[in-house]
């Protein structure tokens, strides 16, 4: 799953925000949006924080400045640290062993705990940010304001290159340019780098060793690929999970709860064989993940292996 992950959430946060405010009619000033002086709004970066998801705090943060200028509060928004994504889907192997013993790889569980927030997800996720809530306080007119100071990203409209208002601005203040191209290196690097990762002659070396030890458990290899092994077994599980186990096959409600129905009673023996598929398979690949997570993360946008 090549990609740039890194750069792809930037792209994402970014794009999506002009899309919190609607349009509105014009004639009048932006004055019911002023905030007052100070440090609202803006991220602390992580001390620890590495290259590119420093830019992305920075530029959230540059967001909130500029808006400020043109009198609007901006929240900026936190970005998502991969690191964090991955630690219990592979890359710190206690945790995800301690979430394996209880969950499996997490979907046949959701019938077993229906309410656990281990599984349900952060259901805040489907709220309305701050920055959605202040631009529903706006009139028609100055919603219409916000959104030409705020800007929006390239291809937004027909002929437009390059991102304007403040995101222009935030851009150009941390990667010195607004032009996408600084995405389109971003993504070429992302594919160099997924191409590093699999041509890695140790990586290589594991994930034979990864694949055999599958084998020899009677499970299925499909990829022996270093940036695809370690999410393997897991879309398999989730392909072939019954209706009501939360995988693939089951849909779901918008507060992410199955619209499928299964006892728990029902789900208990396919859990316990769930549990047992992901341990074979967290410590099949537990040297495969040990080298490859560290090499990935400092290879930001080629692909995990959870």
């Amino acid at each position: 799953m090549p990609g740039s992950r890194a750069v792809r959430k930037l792209a994402v946060a970014v794009s999506l925000l002009p899309l919190l405010a609607a349009c509105g009619a014009d004639g009048e000033t932006a004055s019911a949006g002023k905030e007052s002086a100070g440090s609202a709004g803006q991220l602390d970066v992580p001390a620890d924080a590495g290259a590119e998801l420093k830019n992305q705090y920075l530029v959230e943060n540059a967001i909130a400045d500029c808006m400020k200028e043109q009198g609007f509060t901006y929240t900026a928004v936190a970005p998502i640290d991969p690191a964090s994504t991955w630690a219990t889907d592979g890359a710190d192997y206690e945790l995800t062993k301690k979430f394996r013993q209880k969950y499996g790889f997490g979907y046949t569980a959701r019938a077993v705990y229906p309410d656990d927030p281990e599984l349900v997800g952060d259901r805040s996720a489907n709220e309305p940010s701050d920055n959605a809530k202040y631009v529903e306080t706006l009139t028609p007119a100055q919603k219409t304001v916000y959104d030409k100071a705020l800007g929006s990203v390239p291809g937004s409209e027909k002929g437009q290159n390059d991102w304007t208002g403040c995101l222009a601005t935030a851009n150009k203040k941390v990667y010195g340019s607004t032009s996408p191209k600084e995405l389109l290196d971003a993504s070429s690097r992302s594919q160099e780098n997924a191409q590093a990762l699999n041509g890695d002659q140790k990586l290589v070396g594991l994930a034979q060793s990864y694949a055999s030890c599958l084998k020899r458990d009677g499970i299925p290899v499909t990829t022996t690929q270093p940036t695809s092994i370690g999410e393997m077994v897991k879309l398999q599980a989730s392909s072939s999970a019954p209706p009501g186990g939360g995988g693939a096959a089951a849909a779901e409600n918008p507060d992410g709860t199955s619209t499928e129905s299964m006892s728990k009673e029902e789900a208990l023996p396919l859990l316990t064989k769930e549990i047992a598929l992901a341990m074979k398979d967290l410590e099949c690949g537990k040297d495969f993940r040990a080298a490859y997570f560290p090499k990935f993360f400092k290879n930001p946008g080629s692909t995990g292996a959870g």
